[in-house]
């Protein structure tokens, strides 16, 4: 009997299993630095701590994407170490801050599964929850992904799909400071929640290509260890004979990317749906636009907007590429992420 981990494959995934994963991960000030290192995000609230105190946050604290990409890579050698892709996500719930010192662990709930027509692979949903030392949640999300079978000759479960939110509701947003101060001249723009309108696209200009290294130790720093990120010589024989680049390094740098044009966005309050729409490979280089989809006034002194991030490879983000008129995605979208974030008022 080995003692290594072989991962589960489709048929270990019961609808209801509760899945306790491995291992729990203390952030530290090094973390919060090497991330910002290595996805070059420049929102002021995760670079500045007198900033993020002048805000109403308690001091300098993780970038939600980092906090949930913390969480997710707990979940890796449960459900998606024999995954094929992961497909997407919803109903995501940025719960409360995490700072330094403070340790996070995750659980999942297996939620729902399908087999496919091939009779070789299923997908498989989740319900992940990031919790802190405390006992507390700190948030919350479906993921699906699509898993390799054990056997192929092993009959289909009965088909559980979930039934998930097109969108978090702005009434259900929370964790968002009152931002009654803002200091303008150190955040990197002066544009707010007034500013933008409902369907306005927005080209984010710049562009970071990836190289192997880079993704790689960005992919270690949340504790991924899936083998399609990391086994250069096992994936010779693969789809695309290389390794792959981790799903959420697109999702982090498109959105620090973002930060041109959307500077005062900076703090996600809502995962609403994201699909991983094409793979990316070192020296692919990373563009990104946004659009308004929805505006939400949370209380006198901050909003939410609602926004799609789209990343892009190789070509100019302000051609706005997205969907062909028959519904298929165009070339070079990498990625179409729908998030909630706060944003301040005018004064």
């Amino acid at each position: 009997m080995t003692k290594s981990n072989a991962g589960n494959f489709f048929e270990d995934f019961i609808p209801g299993k509760t899945l306790i994963h491995p291992t729990p991960q203390t952030v530290t000030e090094g973390d919060l630095a090497l991330y910002r290192a290595l996805t070059g995000n420049r929102f002021a609230q995760y670079s500045s701590a007198e900033f993020a105190k002048t805000i109403g946050l308690p001091g300098l604290c993780a970038d939600p994407l980092h906090a949930f990409h913390i969480v997710f890579g707990k979940t890796v050698a449960d459900i998606s170490l024999n995954a094929v892709a992961n497909l997407g996500y919803a109903d995501g719930r940025i719960l409360r801050t995490v700072v330094p010192g403070d340790t996070l662990r995750a659980e999942s709930q297996v939620i729902g599964v399908k087999e496919n027509s091939n009779g070789k692979t299923g997908v498989v949903w989740v319900r992940t929850k990031g919790i802190n030392q405390r006992s507390e949640e700190v948030m919350s999300y479906v993921r699906w992904v699509m898993v390799n079978k054990r056997d192929a000759a092993s009959p289909a479960p009965e088909p559980v799909v979930p039934d998930l939110p097109p969108a978090v509701a702005a009434a259900d947003l929370t964790g968002y400071p009152e931002m009654k101060a803002w200091p303008f001249a150190q955040s990197g723009s002066r544009h707010v929640y007034e500013d933008y309108e409902t369907g306005e696209k927005i080209s984010h200009v710049d562009g970071m290509t990836i190289q192997e290294a880079e993704h790689q130790i960005a992919t270690r720093l949340y504790q991924n260890t899936a083998k399609v990120h990391f086994d250069f010589h096992g994936q010779k024989e693969s789809r695309f004979g290389k390794r792959l680049i981790y799903g959420g390094v697109v999702i982090s740098i498109a959105r620090s990317l973002a930060f041109n044009g959307l500077a005062n966005a900076g703090q996600i309050l809502a995962i609403n749906a994201g699909s991983h729409v094409s793979p990316l490979f070192a020296w692919d280089t990373i563009y990104a636009w946004s659009e308004v989809l929805d505006k939400a006034e949370l209380s006198d002194t901050c909003g939410a907007l609602r926004l799609r991030l789209v990343a892009v490879k190789d070509q100019n983000p302000g051609d706005f590429a997205y969907k062909n008129a028959d519904g298929t995605w165009a070339p070079g979208v990498l990625l179409d992420f729908d998030y909630w974030a706060a944003i301040p008022r005018a004064r």
